[in-house]
């Protein structure tokens, strides 16, 4: 058996496979099209191979175009005729993470499925995910988050502004490290929760904003949001990915919490890309953090999907 990265004379091989079960996968209209704007490279897919060369398995790692580091695994495919998926899904995953932590990355890439609504009611959801569960637990990916997508379209309403609180651009990062710092004490999300503990509080603020200095939404549509009589209330980040425009992140500083402010720094999120003409605007939750799912319950968007995400830490 022989585990490796792909390269480019690969790709007719990496496109051969297909995934019919109820989860999220590379399909190869999707390999090309992340291949074209560099989400996917040859290096960051891993197969596994016989002797004879026929391909047994298949891991697709995504990255930032700009990133030489993949941030999350995509798709795990492994052949219906191979008599144990879990132990060569382990095999592969791990053969990888080794390439990965030698090349000095200290955590490993999560991995992400995606799934409908209900899928703990669907036998054939639960027996995807078993194996893939087991597999990438054995190859270090033990921690478990369960994260809901929402999505707001053009025939959602609008929230109106209510004058609560006032909001200005502000172009020094330093500005936004602080009010970073702020908002992650007493989060319920458990990514700023584990880069806390992890990076401390100043580093988990600077690794924050690299990673939203990333994405293709513009850094000029960053918010500072404020009370009407001048103090400081959070931050609204509108922004984009690679699929348009997301609600990005907000947060209400700990001693205004509990106020709906946070239903502000949504709506205020959700105006700035309607006016802009979004067909969509996408959004997640931990599925734990009850207030911030209830908000945008509230402001109507829409609940269309689980995103189920294994991790290296335990939140």
């Amino acid at each position: 058996m022989f585990f490796r990265p792909t390269v480019e004379a690969d790709l007719d091989l990496v496109l051969s496979c297909s995934i019919d079960e109820p989860v999220s996968w590379a399909d190869p209209e999707r390999y090309r099209s992340m291949l074209d704007n560099g989400g996917y490279r040859p290096a960051h897919t891993w197969i596994a191979q016989d002797a004879d060369g026929r391909l047994l398995a298949r891991a697709v790692w995504w990255a930032f175009p700009e990133s030489d580091r993949p941030l999350a695994l995509d798709c795990v495919w492994v052949a219906p005729e191979v008599p144990d998926r879990i132990a060569l899904a382990a095999r592969l995953l791990g053969a990888a993470h080794e390439a990965f932590r030698a090349a000095g990355w200290d955590e490993l890439p999560e991995w992400h499925l995606f799934l409908a609504p209900g899928w703990r009611d669907d036998p054939a959801a639960l027996a995807a995910l078993e194996w893939r569960i087991e597999a990438a637990g054995r190859s270090g990916l033990k921690g478990r988050l369960e994260r809901l997508r929402y999505e707001w379209t053009p025939e959602l309403p609008v929230p109106e502004p209510s004058g609560r609180l006032v909001f200005r651009t502000e172009p020094d990062d330093e500005a936004f490290v602080e009010v970073f710092q702020r908002v992650a004490e007493g989060s319920l999300d458990d990514d700023t929760r584990r880069n806390l503990a992890r990076l401390g509080a100043d580093g988990e603020a600077r690794e924050t904003l690299a990673g939203y200095l990333r994405m293709p939404g513009e850094r000029a549509w960053w918010l500072l949001a404020y009370t009407p009589e001048g103090g400081p209330a959070g931050f609204a980040l509108p922004s984009a990915n690679q699929g348009g425009p997301v609600v990005g992140y907000l947060g209400v500083v700990p001693e205004l919490r509990g106020r709906g402010y946070a239903d502000e720094l949504l709506g205020e999120i959700t105006r700035f890309h309607a006016a802009r003409g979004a067909e969509r605007i996408g959004a997640d939750t931990d599925r734990d953090n009850r207030p911030m799912a209830a908000c945008f319950d509230r402001a109507g968007y829409r609940n269309f999907g689980v995103r189920l995400v294994l991790t290296e830490t335990a939140g």
